[in-house]
């Protein structure tokens, strides 16, 4: 895969990459539970593959994540280019979230990992703080890891597109991180995404299957953006089922192309909790989608209203 610098900051993406969340064993918010032994073997199989970015964060199953992967790490080592991310996390007791608990985020993570710098660094959801005042402190702590080398690039990952697309326009990120808002279904991040092509900002467009379904399909995975969907809800994603059975073609293939396909995002993120995902992504990421099935699929409608400002969060 091709390597896309972001700015000038020595950290480079590849087109894919592969989230970590559901390794980290959150039922509450996937729907089944993943074990050590299938998370490791998960890691390693995305430490082989030509996909350059693996990314966790610091509150995904309570710390689990990022333990687990660090312990593939800290036996194997990082793969030669490849870029980690993760990200600050408010402190899931109080929901604090001020410069100090940043910087106790940042040691809990590199303890966790194994490393004493992270090459792509986050402020993750601010939304759910306590007082979103104090993300000011969480922000400036953010910018001086960068500047004291802690973390190389620095970016925003959050939901509420209410809350981020003025906090993305106050500092200099290097990157953005959105998730289940540009896929099949929802285009509500487009004008953010076009801010960022136009700044400068690394596009990191994670969930492109919404959550599962996409790639699943709605009989398997009746839930959409991580919420239980009803027949009105699933019914778009059984129309894009039918175009792509039609075109003999896996829809997750289309849906994953969708987003590889845009020439504002920069990396399509997308978790994965099988080493068999891993593979199967990758072969999506080269299927060969026919013109007229993106013809036909340009007719249809898709949401534009923000799928995270009203959603039950669960963080487990």
């Amino acid at each position: 895969m091709t390597l896309r610098n972001i700015g000038t900051t020595g950290v480079a993406l590849t087109p894919l990459g592969f989230g970590t969340s559901g390794l980290g064993n959150m039922p509450d918010t996937y729907g089944y539970s993943v074990d050590e032994d299938r998370a490791a073997a998960t890691v390693r199989a995305i430490f082989d593959g030509p996909a350059r970015l693996i990314d966790t964060s610091n509150n995904y199953g309570a710390g689990r994540s990022e333990a687990r992967v660090g312990a593939v790490i800290k036996a194997e080592g990082l793969p030669e280019g490849m870029t980690l991310s993760t990200k600050l996390d408010r402190d899931p007791e109080t929901g604090r979230f001020d410069a100090d608990r940043a910087w106790a985020s940042l040691e809990e993570s590199c303890t966790r990992l194994g490393l004493p710098q992270i090459p792509l660094l986050f402020l993750h959801d601010p939304e759910h703080a306590r007082d979103l005042d104090e993300v000011e402190g969480a922000l400036d702590a953010l910018f001086a890891m960068k500047e004291t080398g802690r973390a190389k690039a620095v970016g925003l990952a959050m939901g509420r597109l209410d809350i981020m697309e003025p906090m993305l326009k106050s500092r200099p990120f290097d990157a953005l991180i959105s998730h289940n808002r540009y896929t099949l279904l929802n285009r509500s991040a487009s004008a953010m995404f076009d801010y960022a092509a136009q700044t400068g900002i690394a596009v990191i467009n994670a969930a492109p299957f919404a959550g599962g379904v996409l790639a699943k399909g709605a009989d398997v995975m009746p839930r959409v953006t991580y919420q239980e969907a009803n027949e009105e809800t699933l019914a778009p994603v059984r129309r894009i089922e039918d175009l792509c059975a039609r075109h003999n073609v896996a829809m997750g293939a289309v849906a994953l192309q969708f987003s590889m396909r845009d020439p504002r995002v920069t990396t399509t993120l997308l978790g994965v909790t099988k080493p068999e995902r891993v593979t199967q992504t990758l072969e999506w990421a080269e299927a060969d989608i026919p013109d007229a099935l993106w013809d036909e699929l340009a007719e249809f409608p898709y949401e534009t209203t923000d799928p995270e400002a009203n959603r039950d969060y669960k963080p487990g």
